[in-house]
């Protein structure tokens, strides 16, 4: 379990809009029904477990790594390539992505923490995530992308990369590509992404000491390519590898090293060998008498 059971009340406007999230309930629904409209089949999940990944990747690689912590460098060019495969994701846009997956960072598992689970189990997960308070991107959190205008005008207009991109799958393979490839895709998607924010602070194994429930988990990491070692992360948030061992099941970050190689990205941040070696030495659960302030 985590490290405090310390509850921490929900402010009165920290609620769901309902109505502002019907096309957000209308993909699920669209997700549930699609076994039933097209039968269950193997070419179906396959087309569905093909477009999670590929934009599992656009989320780890794009909007986290690179927007929120920098970890790299690439080209302008390259960096609107992983903003358009990230957006596809439907999680809203590029530069409020950032902002807020900043700001957690900032204040995580605080009172002021989006979404810690500290708040609750669903509205850790999901609720936050479709909350009208938190419906504006926090520009003065991300202004070191927000002076590029084809990333605010991509922020302000998510909306149409999605559509197009399930117009794309229907054009691609009809209906069979569209309710697999997009409703069912991106409701795992969603749900694949939000357990970071909802279960990498409860379940798994503590090596660093840092002031959050932040935890390691390898079957996380798995369903999110990488994401998973959220521990590690939180200790050292600027790494480009957050499996920061071998052993450690990253593929977001051997995608990183093929890019490098091949000359789209460069200088990839690692952690330096003092944070290696005091994972080393502690490798068991940190205990909370032992929590100190975050690094990185």
């Amino acid at each position: 379990m985590g490290t405090s059971s310390t509850t921490i009340l929900r402010s009165p406007d920290e609620k769901v809009d309902h109505l502002r999230s019907l096309p957000f309930y209308a993909v699920h629904l669209g997700a549930l029904l699609t076994p039933f409209i097209l039968g269950l089949s193997w070419e179906g999940v396959a087309i569905a477990l093909g477009f999670y990944f590929l934009r599992m990747v656009g989320v780890t690689l794009g909007y986290h790594r690179y927007f929120s912590h920098r970890a790299f460098k690439t080209s302008r060019a390259f960096q609107f390539v992983l903003a358009v495969l990230a957006t596809s994701s439907s999680q809203k846009g590029v530069l409020w992505w950032a902002a807020h997956h900043r700001h957690h960072h900032r204040f995580s598992d605080r009172a002021d923490d989006l979404h810690s689970p500290r708040k609750g189990f669903w509205w850790s997960h999901v609720g936050w995530f479709l909350c009208d308070k938190y419906q504006a991107t926090q520009e003065e959190g991300i202004r070191d992308f927000a002076r590029y205008p084809e990333l605010r005008w991509l922020d302000r207009n998510w909306g149409v990369v999605v559509v197009a991109f399930a117009a794309l799958l229907f054009a691609l393979g009809g209906w069979v590509w569209l309710l697999w490839g997009f409703f069912v895709s991106t409701t795992l998607l969603w749900h694949g992404t939000f357990v970071i924010n909802s279960l990498a602070h409860v379940f798994g194994r503590r090596r660093y000491g840092t002031s959050d429930d932040s935890r390691n988990s390898f079957l996380l990491a798995v369903l999110t390519c990488g994401e998973g070692w959220h521990n590690n992360h939180h200790h050292y948030q600027s790494s480009s590898n957050q499996g920061f061992y071998w052993w450690e099941w990253d593929p977001t970050y051997y995608l990183l090293k093929l890019l490098a190689a091949a000359g789209v990205v460069w200088d990839l941040r690692k952690p330096p060998e003092r944070v290696l070696t005091e994972g080393r030495r502690s490798p068991l659960p940190v205990p909370a008498a032992a929590l100190e302030p975050n690094s990185g």
